[in-house]
């Protein structure tokens, strides 16, 4: 009598993929957590099973190989935008402390148009324009930004390189 395997290939990958996830979270929970005892591994494994059973409706079926490039370049963008973050903080803080910037001041509603069409190309920009100092994003309704800007110099930036690089974050998502 013989015995036939059967394989069923999605089922593997589907599996595979939940391991991998389970392993990232697990490696993330260690690298954040900072204690290494049995007790709060186990805490560990049991939090990051649990996470990833919560989380399994948000899982793709199918990966592609997009869901792997979009973050990375979101992890190249990050940089840039904390290095913008700190020239906006440097900014508010001259125009704030130096007595002859505090004419400059001048806080108005900047309205523009964005290029950006996905919705999570969109709210990524609107949430780095927020956490800008000096500019908050007010509204967004069909691709219209309302911007609060504390003054010209800062409305006339908006929306400027962060636009065309949060633009090559999702480019063919």
């Amino acid at each position: 009598m013989r015995f036939r395997i059967h394989y069923y290939p999605e089922t593997v990958i589907t599996t595979m993929s939940y391991l991998l996830v389970f392993l990232l979270f697990l490696f993330f929970w260690i690298l954040f957590s900072g204690l290494f005892d049995l007790w709060h591994f186990g805490l560990g494994l049991i939090s990051c099973g649990l996470v990833l059973y919560l989380c399994r409706p948000l899982m793709p079926d199918k990966w592609k190989i997009r869901d792997f490039i979009i973050p990375l370049r979101f992890l190249r963008y990050l940089p840039w935008l904390m290095y913008q973050i700190i020239l906006a903080n440097i900014y508010m803080v001259k125009v704030v402390l130096h007595p002859r910037m505090r004419d400059v001041i001048f806080p108005h509603v900047v309205k523009f148009n964005t290029r950006l069409k996905g919705d999570l190309s969109i709210t990524t920009f609107a949430n780095s324009i927020t956490l800008t100092p000096g500019t908050i994003t007010i509204k967004v309704e069909d691709n219209v930004f309302y911007v609060h800007a504390i003054d010209e110099k800062v409305a006339a930036s908006l929306p400027g390189d962060m636009e065309r690089k949060v633009g090559q974050i999702f480019k063919g998502a």
